[in-house]
């Protein structure tokens, strides 16, 4: 009986300690999604919502003049998640296993590794306009005095640069929260597991192929979840260095940025489209849920037990 009751006073405390966080998501995740699904079935004009359209919104996104966008800002997404994939989170491994090593001054380190995290985007955006400015910036004029003339360009006015560039400032920015999180997960291994094995004559390449990362999955699940999600919500970098209409010449156009269009216009035309920018909101919504669950799925599997 008393355990009993104490495990009712648990669940209450638990329940108390959810409400805030259960609230949170429903006004601000839950609600949201719903009026754009709701809005994507009516007809618009400006902000003045007319008559039901049914699938009509999601059948013009398919149409011209949208269509060519929506595909394109797909494909850039696409591109940013693999990219990020791939550089951000195998230099964010590294440095956490350099850090994991490092016998002295690995908070200080770790606390340089993590603080572009926290710097304001403005900020960011700012200082990186002027570190690529075409004409006085400082990484062109090295190149300049390097000898590699042709090397210089301007980094964000170029539709070849333009992207790449984007992805290289979002590793410069984010790589230090891969690298916290494995740097985490490597301090949560059992140390009694690298010790037999370094015992049994195990290399420390062999300990980390064979140990260590083996014990990095639930690390690297949350990564590829949070890589995903953000991948395909990209708006922020862009839109500070691009605009909403994905500058230069859409060559930074992502789904988040062809959906502020669509729902508030943008500079170039007033005009907008909510319906087709919910209908479009509602598809951003479904590749994240799904990708994301899908993802988690399949990750979850490798994970091991320690």
């Amino acid at each position: 009986m008393a355990v009993s009751g104490l495990k009712k006073e648990q669940q209450k405390y638990i329940a108390i300690l959810l409400t805030p966080a259960i609230l949170t998501i429903l006004v601000f995740t839950t609600v949201p999604a719903l009026t754009t699904l709701s809005y994507s079935f009516f007809k618009w004009e400006g902000f003045q919502r007319g008559g039901f359209a049914g699938l009509a919104n999601f059948q013009r996104l398919f149409e011209y003049p949208f269509k060519d966008q929506l595909f394109m800002a797909l494909r850039h997404n696409t591109l940013v998640f693999i990219a990020i994939m791939i550089l951000q989170t195998s230099l964010g491994l590294l440095i956490a296993y350099s850090l994991f090593r490092l016998k002295r001054g690995q908070r200080f380190f770790r606390t340089v590794t993590f603080l572009p995290v926290i710097f304001s985007l403005v900020v960011v955006g700012y200082m990186w306009q002027v570190l690529l400015d075409p004409y006085y910036g400082p990484i062109n004029m090295i190149i300049n005095d390097l000898g590699f003339e042709n090397l210089a360009k301007p980094w964000l006015g170029s539709t070849s640069t333009a992207l790449p560039t984007l992805v290289f400032i979002n590793l410069w920015r984010w790589v230090g929260f891969p690298a916290i999180i494995f740097l985490a997960g490597l301090n949560a291994i059992n140390q009694e597991y690298l010790e037999a094995a370094r015992i049994d004559g195990a290399s420390e390449g062999q300990i980390f192929r064979k140990i260590m990362f083996p014990l990095l999955a639930p690390s690297m699940t949350i990564i590829s979840i949070l890589t995903f999600i953000g991948a395909f919500e990209w708006f922020d970098l862009p839109f500070v260095l691009g605009g909403s209409n994905g500058n230069p010449a859409g060559a930074t156009d992502t789904l988040a940025l062809m959906f502020y269009r669509l729902s508030f216009g943008s500079v170039d035309s007033n005009a907008n489209e909510v319906g087709v920018g919910s209908a479009l909101g509602v598809i951003i919504f479904v590749i994240v849920g799904a990708g994301a669950s899908i993802g988690q799925h399949f990750l979850r599997k490798r994970e091991v037990e320690q």
